[in-house]
């Protein structure tokens, strides 16, 4: 896997770190799939704050997706840069289509342990090509996950794949994190996705900018930390994790935006 890729490590050692605790997310297949492809993590990727925080995440991003199926139960789920998480387990909700979109190499991976069927199927999904939207399967509605993905973009490039969407979809629902544009230069100094080789990220620093010319609207900000998550960490730990991961500190370099049409 190239360096992009290869930072799908890092939640899955943290989901699965997490999820033997019995804490915040239970994840059999991360436990599963990082036993099988692990390797030694090294300096902040390690970090157990950083776990507690990718668990988190992944946790509030099912929350929505939960959500979104309960209100659209007919909706297309499209997880794009799903890399080998598990989201379409752990989402408890019927669906009526799901698709697990990466990167090639990505997906050959995840077919050792993902079985694809008549709802779920996973395929080659690069955002920045039109015609592979062009071509996804019709529906009325789109539930579009895009965790840990808007940081390898420019946000032209986050405005172009918007519109393709847009074009694409009578309704469409997207929950999408994003560093700020201060978030994006501090991490040249201190980010884990640099221990495997990424030295290039983009930030958001007014979510307007990005949908100006699209269809779509702010619809909120949601929290990446709970409260009631965090309250499941060690009673020894919380007040650390609140001051690095979710005090006012933390949307400076960091935020999750709820976007429709």
């Amino acid at each position: 896997m190239n360096e992009v890729n290869r930072t799908l490590f890092i939640p899955l050692y943290g989901k699965s770190k997490v999820s033997r605790q019995g804490i915040i997310i239970k994840d059999e297949m991360a436990e599963k799939i990082w036993d099988a492809e692990g390797f030694e993590i090294k300096g902040k990727s390690k970090s157990k704050w950083l776990g507690y925080s990718m668990a988190m995440r992944a946790k509030v991003f099912d929350e929505w997706t939960e959500k979104m199926l309960v209100e659209n139960p007919d909706a297309l789920v499209l997880h794009i840069g799903c890399g080998l998480d598990s989201r379409c387990l752990r989402v408890s909700a019927p669906y009526a289509k799901w698709i697990d979109g990466d990167f090639q190499d990505v997906i050959e991976t995840r077919k050792k342990y993902y079985s694809e069927n008549e709802k779920y199927r996973m395929q080659f999904f690069d955002l920045s090509k039109s015609e592979i939207i062009e071509n996804l399967p019709g529906a009325k509605t789109a539930v579009v996950i895009l965790e840990g993905i808007s940081m390898y973009l420019k946000n032209e490039e986050i405005s172009e794949f918007l519109k393709s969407i847009g074009k694409k979809y009578d309704a469409v629902h997207i929950l999408m994190d994003a560093y700020t544009v201060f978030g994006a230069k501090a991490s040249k100094y201190k980010n884990p996705i640099n221990d495997v080789g990424v030295t290039q990220v983009w930030g958001i620093d007014d979510i307007q900018t990005v949908l100006e010319g699209t269809s779509f609207k702010f619809v909120a900000e949601h929290s990446m930390t709970p409260d009631k998550m965090i309250a499941e960490l060690p009673s020894s730990e919380r007040w650390f994790f609140k001051l690095l991961f979710a005090g006012s500190f933390a949307k400076k370099i960091y935020r999750l935006y709820e976007i429709s049409r």
